[in-house]
């Protein structure tokens, strides 16, 4: 926002950035308050307005948003030197709030800087001092320095200050940098206060807002990727973009090992045949079949006693079960919350002490989110709300029960949540399967984010007919992604398309091809309607192969790792 803010439009940004600075994420606070000073930085000719909404934010008299207010101050008042003095007297009011570093060391910056035009500056200064041992060391720098140039500008009534504080810095301390320094002014002072004003009162370079500047070589990079996301995000594609392979980039060694062929309606080629090496033509290349049409033939074949719109009751009993499917038993319904079994999706650092297991799986007919919550603060935690960002599964929250999570314990839950629609997918981040959440309680609000599995948010109820099944595929074929899937093999296909329906991927048709290779056609339907087609062709003794292809932009690519959970 603030690279995008200009003369014409910073009014509105200000607006947007002094309401983020009242929300209850301290960091996101801080982000935003220092982001109103990169606005006075960048845009002199809203420096004045910057600085009454900074004003304006330290009226609250929230400490860290006046803390945080008074640091960008500082490097405004670099910025304009003697134009917004006025607003000292604002800022020294606060004095008793400061407990941080950075804000500490700019305010002692801002008195030792205009020490000339505070009437007190002294007293103020001997404030700080009472804990000079005590502070960090960038606070000792500071004091140091602002001491000698309130002595240089006030010399009467100062001299015992800072003879004090060249003590503490050289002899009651054993940090070399605030030693030396203590040593050089104690030189320059005691020998020629002439050159003691030239060095410390010297005039300071003007400060730039240089944060959105790019590396030269990071901008030759990106200028190559001009018409793309790079240019947007600022970012090479590679941070950005997984790598995946798209059927149409396949060569012929990839083909000859995961025993992958043609499947989409090819363009017919004509070729001269090329002549053997002892002058007679040789055999003409293999005539090129649609596998498609092959498969479902020229116009949709009566549906087979499978092929139905199929709404699958929940799980019968596992000797039924086991008959129905074969002997092949499925996988077990997903089970109950344990901290033991779910993945850590926000730490305990992230959430301020409240640490976070959980995942999105589907159970009983219903996709539902199971989350630990572990309370590692001093106080009980209660009042759970939460809110997702726009995702790729077009998924809403539903409402968490209400727990209270005391100090050392564990408290597992699970909520169901509910779906958009299609038309409402869209990824929230460079990573179209993250789902970025937002999770409030009575302490405050904590942001973290979930990489989603898609099967998790499959359907039951789902049409396995093969004339729409290949009319959506011949529709697709432009966004197709393919790829080799790890870890899975090419035999036992039959137990595999078991437990793929058992995870709501329902094969349409299935047939071996030339090579001997089996191809498995299924269809998946998510929560909010997108479908999501695939053919898999699984070589025995090799490995499987998935094309798939969707409606929903991303989708495809996210069946992958999808497939590899279920089958590998």
């Amino acid at each position: 926002m603030v690279m995008l803010a200009s003369e014409r439009n910073v009014e509105q940004v200000l607006l947007e950035f002094k309401e983020y600075a009242t929300e209850v994420d301290v960091e996101f606070v801080r982000r935003s308050v220092r982001a109103i000073g990169r606005c006075a930085i960048k845009l002199e000719g809203a420096a004045e307005r910057c600085i009454n909404v900074l004003l304006d934010l330290i009226t609250t008299k929230v400490n860290y948003v006046v803390q945080e207010a008074i640091v960008v101050i500082k490097d405004i008042f670099r910025k304009y030197p003697n134009r917004y003095e006025a607003i000292i007297g604002t800022l020294c009011e606060n004095l008793d709030t400061l407990d941080e570093p950075e804000a500490k060391a700019s305010m002692i910056w801002i008195i030792g800087e205009y020490a000339e035009r505070i009437d007190n500056a002294g007293e103020l200064m001997e404030q700080f001092l009472e804990t000079f041992a005590d502070e960090s060391v960038s606070v000792q720098l500071q004091l140091l320095t602002a001491t000698v140039k309130l002595f240089l500008k006030q010399p009467n009534g100062t001299q015992e200050m800072v003879q004090r504080v060249l003590q503490l810095a050289t002899q009651g301390s054993d940090n070399p940098d605030l030693r030396d320094r203590g040593f050089v002014y104690w030189r320059l002072l005691s020998t020629d206060p002439e050159a003691a004003k030239a060095v410390v009162l010297a005039e300071k370079p003007t400060i730039h807002d240089d944060s959105g500047q790019l590396a030269p070589d990071i901008l030759d990079q990106l200028l190559k990727h001009l018409s793309t996301l790079a240019s947007v995000y600022h970012r090479l594609p590679e941070t950005f973009v997984s790598r995946v392979k798209v059927a149409n980039q396949r060569d012929d060694d990839d083909d000859e090992e995961d025993g992958s062929s043609h499947h989409a309606a090819p363009a017919t080629h004509s070729q001269a045949a090329p002549k053997a090496s002892g002058g007679a033509a040789a055999a003409p290349p293999p005539k090129q079949v649609d596998l498609m049409s092959d498969l479902f033939g020229d116009s949709p074949a009566p549906a087979p006693a499978a092929s139905a719109t199929v709404h699958h009751a929940p799980a019968p009993a596992a000797s039924l079960l086991d008959d129905l499917m074969g002997g092949f038993g499925a996988p077990a319904p997903a089970p109950a919350p344990q901290a033991s079994n779910l993945p850590v999706i926000c730490t305990a650092q992230q959430g301020k002490g409240m640490e976070i297991k959980g995942h999105l799986v589907r159970r009983n007919g219903e996709t539902v989110y199971d989350f630990v919550i572990s309370n590692q603060t001093q106080q009980p935690l209660s009042g759970f709300a939460i809110q997702f960002n726009k995702n790729l599964f077009s998924v809403m929250p539903g409402t968490i029960p209400a727990i209270t999570v005391n100090p050392g314990q564990s408290v597992p839950t699970s909520f169901s949540v509910k779906f958009g629609d299609a038309s409402q997918a869209q990824a929230a981040g460079p990573q179209p399967s993250q789902l970025q959440i937002a999770l409030k309680n009575n302490v405050g609000v904590n942001y973290f984010s979930d990489n989603v599995l898609l099967h998790s948010v499959f359907t039951e109820s789902v049409s396995v007919e093969q004339g729409p099944f290949l009319q959506e595929w011949k529709s697709l074929e432009s966004v197709e992604t393919a790829l080799v899937l790890k870890g899975v093999s090419g035999d036992h296909v039959d137990e595999k398309t078991q437990r793929l329906r058992a995870a709501n991927v329902f094969q349409v048709a299935r047939r071996r091809n030339d090579q001997g290779y089996e191809e498995v056609y299924t269809t998946s339907r998510c929560g909010n309607g997108a479908h999501v087609l695939c053919m898999l062709v699984f070589a025995p003794g090799k490995g499987c192969k998935c094309s798939a292809r969707s409606s929903v932009a991303g989708l495809a690519a996210l069946m992958m790792p999808a497939l590899e959970a279920i089958l590998a």
